[in-house]
């Protein structure tokens, strides 16, 4: 027996191993663009110059020209007789990858760390300026995709958080802050991308797994809409123009032909109204990919300089034959201009002044075909402004203090300083010696894989300790090798503190570093930490120890030791690392990081591991996500799992007290389910004769480049394809083609879905005070419990960075809106207030809720 997906849903997860698949059902037609919202005026724009357009010029917009064949990891074909030059995507999440004289700014991780929305967004401003600066249209980033299911996944520093409420409100202020300088952000990736093995078939087969199709995550409804949904619906509440697609099955359908996922949940629900674009390679097909709703192919060839593509000519082709119809590429075609209007791009748009391929001043205009003009490819703008400043706060601001036993803060006068471990160095070849960061020599700064950029400089904590201790006149010593356990001892024994640098690492992958495939072995600290640690702490009663790593690692072992007089972590921080870090040791900066994620004292303690074995013959494997909605610290609660550290926990140098909280019930209305059709599908101009779309006479080819034209008015012929042309009702879905007015969906309605689930219901106030004597930051986190039987103990909702003076007292005050007290109803496909209590939690962690009310009965 097969699960449909509202069975699916009930039993929450189907069977994946044998005949019993869990399965996406399909979704059509593809929603076209409305221009609802506060992009009335850019749809319209972009309706002027669609139909301005040619049925050629339209497919240009959609499709990547082919990897390495301009100056960006992605560019569209252009419109040149309109004006409109290819439009160039560059990564990634925290700053620009393979330019110059840009930042490195410190990981999504780290954003979520400080829990400060108003750093999130300063972020990405400064990053969109950089984007913009260097020629870039659209930004691969952030990411919200992995959410961090597995805390072991390879990713999870590009994203933010696994509570899908701190990744949903620092993915929408970062993407706010992109926007707002000028360039199109891109969420990604769209959706429960949490691992690297299997992501992708040919990738697994290179590692010698024996599989033909990729990886399957098998989530319920209910877990969709609840998790990983979530913070996408926040992305396009805060107005992104575009979403990227992701590699891995859904359901076993493919994420960027999904037409549950892209026409019915993107589209239909959460009313999105910029682009779909694929994730490099990500596509399976043309036409299916098309009619499901993923409106742009990159980087445009099949694989990697094939010279064909799933899209360009065969995509014309598609449309000239009616197996897509007009309706669909002119959607297409308006979403990408709307998306570039929005922003402001044609008022800052100006070619790339930049190769991603070389970092030599000149080269060929095609570099992989060696082909067309010998010319300058790279300006080496300096795009920098004074963004350190940006990424020293995020860095100094994300450092979490675990423990202190009164060591911390340093007082400058410490006579003897000892600094042990590689993590504190630097990098033997340099910053920059491995590509895309893929290892793990010196200190970690960031993960690897295609989310990283070069780096500018990488202030290392052993530089910025040991200017801070000669400063003092103190002496300071360092030893870098982890296995120098002897010498380590030496020191420590002589040092009146000891500062040992620890890491992890982790990233994508198309990248293997020392047996890591991308996802992490394991969670125990990289290269000997464990030893180093015991090294120091065996020696030396004052002993720190300080670690970078993408997510949590196992202190089991270690962090109780009475020797250790203090933790903390820092994550992933950037090129200012050192200085922020030494800012913070010395106390000019108060830790006021709270931890965005969980740290167990077992791996086993966070449930399901990752999927490492196939486990479905040559098959996709499967991987089920039976733990639905139950991740990191709600899989704690639920289990009864003493964390070592909860999520959001976090100490200072002061301390805060809690008090006196209030609920106010507010005027809300009653909320409503979206009722009616939509209009039916419009068509932008008119599309020719099949000759008129023929390579234009006198036009020099470029190898392996992709292009718009056919080279037949014999359809068939020119696609080379037996697949494009054919409108059998077993190829094309039932209902693609149809135009007509479609029925809305009772969760639609705006930006993020029915506006009704975003009215105030209540108003939160608690009093929050600094009962210390120095100057601090405090988070205080509003959680709620649901009250049904077969939720979270309690789940976050609502946070804020507070900064109080000593003996300040600030009086707190948030709201809940009706999602926040919602559940996803499977069976009435909308969202609903369930009649089990309600209760708010306020407090300065997952764990430390000191203030608690019952909150009046809604509807």
């Amino acid at each position: 027996m097969k699960f449909g997906w509202y069975e699916v849903a009930v039993l929450t997860t189907a069977s994946s191993v044998g005949n019993d698949l869990a399965y996406s059902p399909p979704y059509y037609p593809s929603p076209w663009a409305t221009g609802q919202g506060d992009w009335a005026d850019a749809y319209s724009r972009a309706i002027e110059i669609v139909s301005k357009m040619t049925l050629d010029e339209k497919v240009n917009l959609t499709t990547g020209t082919g990897w390495m064949l301009e100056r960006c990891v992605g560019q569209t074909g252009s419109v040149p007789r309109l004006g409109i030059q290819s439009i160039c995507t560059q990564d990634g999440p925290l700053g620009i990858r393979f330019t110059d004289y840009n930042s490195a700014f410190p990981a999504g991780v780290n954003v979520a760390a400080t829990w400060d929305k108003s750093l999130a967004y300063l972020r990405g401003n400064a990053m969109g300026q950089e984007f913009s600066d260097k020629g870039i249209d659209v930004q691969l980033g952030p990411a919200a995709g992995p959410l961090g299911r597995s805390p072991d996944g390879g990713r999870i520093w590009e994203g933010f958080s696994p509570d899908p409420v701190l990744t949903g409100i620092m993915f929408a202020e970062t993407i706010k802050g992109i926007q707002d300088a000028g360039v199109i952000a891109t969420a990604k990736h769209y959706l429960v991308n949490e691992q690297e093995h299997f992501r992708q078939a040919p990738e697994a087969v290179g590692y010698g797994y024996d599989i033909t199709d990729s990886l399957s995550a098998n989530v319920d409804d209910k877990t969709l809409h609840e998790l990983y949904l979530w913070p996408f619906a926040d992305a396009v509440r805060a107005g992104v123009g575009a979403i990227m697609c992701s590699y891995n099955q859904i359901n076993n359908s493919y994420g960027c032909q999904n037409s549950h996922l892209l026409n019915r949940l993107l589209k239909a629900e959460l009313g999105f109204q910029g682009f779909v674009m694929s994730d490099w390679s990500a596509e399976h097909s043309g036409v299916g990919a098309v009619l499901a709703g993923m409106d742009m192919s990159m980087p445009g060839d099949v694989t990697f300089n094939s010279g064909t593509s799933y899209l360009g000519a065969n995509l014309t082709i598609a449309v000239l034959n009616g197996t897509v119809p007009q309706w669909r590429i002119d959607d297409m075609a308006v979403r990408i201009m709307a998306a570039y209007y929005k922003v402001g791009r044609d008022r800052l748009q100006h070619p790339p002044n930049f190769s991603s391929w070389t970092r030599d001043e000149f080269g060929y205009a095609y570099i992989a075909v060696s082909e067309g003009p010998y010319e300058r490819v790279n300006e080496f703008v300096e795009v920098q402004r004074d963004h350190a400043s940006v990424a020293h706060r995020v860095a100094a601001d994300s450092v979490v203090l675990l423990k202190n036993h009164g060591s911390l803060p340093l007082t400058g006068k410490e006579r003897m300083v000892g600094i042990l471990g590689e993590d504190a160095g630097s990098h033997p070849w340099g910053a920059n010696g491995c590509a895309d960061r893929g290892c793990d020599q010196g200190t970690l700064a960031m993960g690897w894989g295609s989310g990283t950029s070069n780096f500018p400089y990488l202030v290392t904590p052993e530089q910025a300790i040991q200017d801070e201790v000669l400063r003092g006149r103190g002496n300071v010593f360092a030893v870098t090798d982890n296995y120098a356990l002897d010498q380590v001892a030496s020191v420590a024994a002589q040092s009146t503190v000891s500062l040992v640098f620890v890491n992890a690492d982790s990233g994508e992958g198309y990248i293997n570093v020392d047996g890591n495939e991308g996802d992490r072995k394991n969670l125990t600290l990289w290269k000997n930490g464990e030893n180093l640690i015991k090294a120091a702490a065996g020696n030396c009663n004052n002993t720190i120890v300080i670690m970078h790593s993408p997510g949590p690692v196992l202190v089991t072992d270690w962090y109780d030791h009475p020797n250790i007089t203090a933790i903390l972590w820092n994550g992933l921080p950037g090129q200012e690392s050192g200085n922020a870090l030494t800012d913070v040791l010395y106390g000019r900066i108060n830790p006021g990081g709270k931890s965005p994620f969980t740290w167990g004292r077992t791996r086993a303690a966070y449930g399901d591991p990752l999927l490492t074995e196939p486990n479905n013959g040559r098959g996709a494997p499967q991987h089920d996500f039976t733990e639905g909605i139950f991740i990191d610290y709600r899989h704690f609660d639920k289990n009864n799992e003493e964390p070592i550290y909860e999520f959001g926990f976090g100490l200072s140098y002061t301390t805060f007290s809690y008090s006196d909280l209030q609920i106010q019930r507010l005027n809300a209305p009653s909320y409503v389910p979206t009722t009616g059709k939509t209009q039916a599908a419009p068509i932008f101009g008119t599309i020719q004769d099949a000759s008129a779309y023929l390579f234009p006479q006198g036009l020099t080819k470029i190898k392996e480049f992709i292009y718009p034209y056919i080279s037949s008015t014999d359809l068939k012929s020119a696609a080379g394809d037996a697949n494009y042309g054919m409108k059998e009702s077993q190829y094309i879905p039932l209902g693609s083609q149809d135009g007509s007015p479609q029925e809305l969906l009772s969760a639609s309605g705006g930006p993020g879905g029915n506006p009704g689930l975003y009215d105030d219901l209540f108003r939160v106030t608690a009093t929050i005070k600094n009962t210390g004597s120095v100057v601090g930051g405090e988070v205080p986190q509003l959680y709620v419990s649901l009250g049904g039987p077969n939720e979270p103990k309690v789940v976050l909702r609502q946070f804020d960075k507070l900064n109080l003076n000593p003996g300040e007292e600030f009086v707190w005050s948030t709201t809940l809106n009706r999602r926040d007290l919602s559940n996803w109803d499977v069976q009435k496909q909308d969202w609903i207030i369930s009649s089990y209590p309600k209760k708010v939690y306020v407090g300065s962690s997952s764990r430390k809720l000191p203030l608690e009310a019952t909150l009046p009965a809604v509807q």
